[in-house]
């Protein structure tokens, strides 16, 4: 290997990387004299020569600051690497790595090694995207104590706070640090300017806190940075495959135009946004493959079902998919109401159906005589054929697997697929995804609607009366939530005797026990207003849209995990009515996590607030729905935001190989 005498080692900042290499051979010593006076060039560049004196600690610390990445091999500019009294550096101002031997507290030997760049501008781009992605990745609004955050080069920490001081010999001003408590109780200074090496942690259960000076977080980043590599390559090659597949665009619109005029309400500006870009996917003739994402009760159903008529217009039969018989028949009515004056023939495929009524649908389908299908899993059948499947719109896509989700694609590769979730996907998920999967977002809520009051009280007796006689006074109903089926119809008997002959309340059971026909009549009379106060198990948790129902009480709801609650309290509130939420818990058993999630709850009033309330719970859920079960170990050994942002760094490294 090449000797050297000295090498000039600069920071990652856009200044030095619009720079030649050969710029800092010829201003060498321009640099060097700058370094003595000017504190931009001494924060920014290191200076090292053989036989200097200067400890091992501190080279490491100033590459920290200069924004170089600590990993386990080197492999690209902006790495480094440390094994024993020997650090490999791969600086972003030279074509080569070099290698820094030690003896003792003295620079021994500086060498090159001969890992080189073969391209100095798609290096200095690839440096530029790794910077940009390092900031969008690092979100640290809102910063708590005792949050978890994990540092690129030292691993997971818990954040203690902000500490202002003088930390290191060589400074003469104080800075501004985070600080971060490691294993053992060392604990980790980062000084402000340096947020993008850290990231908030989003795992699936609480993290252990990494080791200082350990080589195990360099080891566990390199194993998961190479599975990053070939899962982005599966993905790479699953979409350049759809991107292969083609269909006739759609070109008719009377009967969308028709319907778009017929719609009760006025659409918010994402709902609008989310039909314009479906409408430009159908216009092309690349089938599209695009995930709604939107909080309950924000208007998702709305747009699937235009785009279900768009495609049946175009002589395309369209299906949506749900998870559940109930979810499937709420949906079946809601396209009746819609499209009751259009010539659209809509049929609903589930268990309600004998043998010799599904024959007929499954004839009427291979006809062309049905447009719209709402069906449950049911439609996966075998023996269904279609005359000309077109559309494919996926509800609650999570309950559906990987697998399931393909079979009629499988079947038709140029079929447009949409898929509707009320679970968020995380902002760094989407940014990582963003150059492979379209992905349209409605955050804002219908017009004139009213963010829900919530109350987070013990059990008690006069609580709940007054609450449901306070909605049964304005001709409300109410969910009243029991998650036992075996006490439930003694639950019933508590609450009839708390109202004792109060003449409005007409209570009724609902839980899966129940016969799917049972089940159904039950919501029949519940939406058509026989039934005002439902008592129910967490059956109720998707597909109920009832705006007349504005109070929604759980007798213990420290049994609901956070994402749940979210969900449930969301069948209320669907009208410009007040509504109200009351959580109530066992007296002396509000502790830990379970204080912990209602609290959050309660915070999380405001409407839309399903993108912000509890990252843990809902977005590794949103997470592990589009990456996949294999890929949730990972998630958890480095954090969510690391995760996505090596997975961006892998597909843009991947595309431009085959660029």
């Amino acid at each position: 290997m090449e000797k050297l005498e000295h090498i000039l080692i600069v920071s990652i900042t856009p200044y030095f990387l619009e720079k030649e290499f050969s710029w800092f051979e010829e201003n060498l010593t321009q640099i060097l004299k700058a370094q003595k006076t000017q504190s931009f060039w001494q924060d920014n560049t290191l200076f090292l020569q053989k036989e200097q004196k200067i400890n091992v600690s501190e080279v490491l610390r100033k590459l920290d600051e200069m924004g170089y990445e600590k990993v386990f091999k080197i492999e690209q500019p902006g790495d480094f690497s440390l094994l024993g009294g020997i650090i490999d550096i791969f600086p972003v101002n030279t074509p080569f790595a070099i290698r820094l031997d030690f003896l003792g507290s003295k620079i021994e030997h500086i060498e090159k090694l001969p890992l080189q760049i073969a391209d100095e501008t798609s290096a200095k781009a690839l440096l530029k995207k790794r910077l940009k992605s390092q900031k969008i990745f690092s979100d640290l609004k809102g910063l708590k104590q005792g949050d978890y955050l994990t540092h690129l080069d030292h691993g997971i920490g818990r954040f203690v706070g902000i500490e202002q001081s003088l930390k290191f010999k060589t400074q003469n001003a104080k800075l501004n640090y985070y600080v971060l408590e490691y294993a053992n109780g060392d604990k980790l200074y980062v000084p402000f300017g340096l947020e993008r090496k850290l990231t908030r942690y989003i795992g699936f259960a609480e993290p252990k806190l990494s080791r200082l000076g350990s080589n195990l977080w360099q080891k566990t980043k390199y194993k998961i940075k190479e599975e990053a590599e070939a899962f982005a390559k599966e993905l790479l090659t699953m979409f350049s495959q759809k991107e292969i597949a083609q269909r006739p665009p759609y070109v008719k619109r009377e009967l969308y135009e028709t319907l778009q005029t017929s719609f009760p309400y006025a659409l918010t500006a994402d709902q609008a946004q989310c039909l314009k870009e479906i409408e430009n996917d159908f216009a092309k003739e690349k089938p599209a493959d695009r995930v709604i994402c939107g909080d309950v009760g924000f208007g998702k159903t709305e747009v699937a079902l235009r785009a279900c008529v768009l495609a049946a217009e175009n002589n395309r039969q369209a299906v949506l998919m749900c998870p559940t018989t109930v979810l499937a028949s709420q949906h079946f009515q809601t396209f009746q109401k819609r499209l009751a004056r259009l010539p659209v023939k809509i049929a609903l495929l589930s268990r309600l159906q004998n043998m010799s009524e599904k024959k007929k649908i499954y004839d009427a389908l291979q006809k062309g005589t049905i447009d719209i299908l709402i069906a449950t899993h049911s439609v996966l059948n075998k023996n269904i054929r279609f005359h000309n499947l077109g559309l494919l719109v996926i509800d609650d896509e999570q309950k559906f697997g990987v697998k399931q989700k393909e079979i009629l694609r499988a079947q038709n590769p140029a079929l447009d697929v949409l898929y509707l979730s009320a679970t968020p996907i995380p902002r760094t998920l989407y940014m990582a995804l963003s150059s492979l999967k379209q992905i349209s977002f409605i955050h804002t809520p219908p017009d004139g609607r009213k963010p829900i009051q919530t109350f987070i009280l013990p059990f008690q007796k006069e609580v709940i009366k007054n609450a449901l006689k306070k909605e049964l006074a304005r001709d409300g109903q109410i969910y009243f939530l029991h998650n036992r089926v075996q006490t439930i119809l003694s639950f019933k008997k508590f609450l009839q005797d708390l109202l004792g002959d109060y003449p409005k309340a007409h209570i009724g059971i609902l839980h899966a026990k129940m016969s799917e026909k049972e089940i159904i009549k039950t919501l029949n009379d519940f939406q058509n207003g026989k039934i005002n106060l439902l008592l129910a198990t967490t059956i109720i948790e998707n597909g109920l849209d009832i705006s007349n129902a504005n109070t929604f009480i759980v007798d213990n709801a420290t049994k609901l995990g956070l994402a749940q609650a979210y969900q449930l309290r969301g069948r209320i509130g669907r009208s410009d009515k007040q509504s109200f939420a009351y959580f109530l818990y066992p007296r002396g058993t509000l502790k830990g996590l379970a204080k912990k999630r209602l609290a959050a709850l309660k915070q999380a009033q405001e409407l839309g607030a399903g993108y912000r309330i509890a990252q843990t719970d809902l977005e590794i859920r949103g997470a592990g729905n589009i990456l996949g079960k294999e890929q949730s170990g990972n998630i958890n050994k480095i954090g969510l935001n690391l995760y996505c942002q090596m997975l961006s760094e892998a597909i843009e490294k991947i595309k431009r190989s085959q660029a």
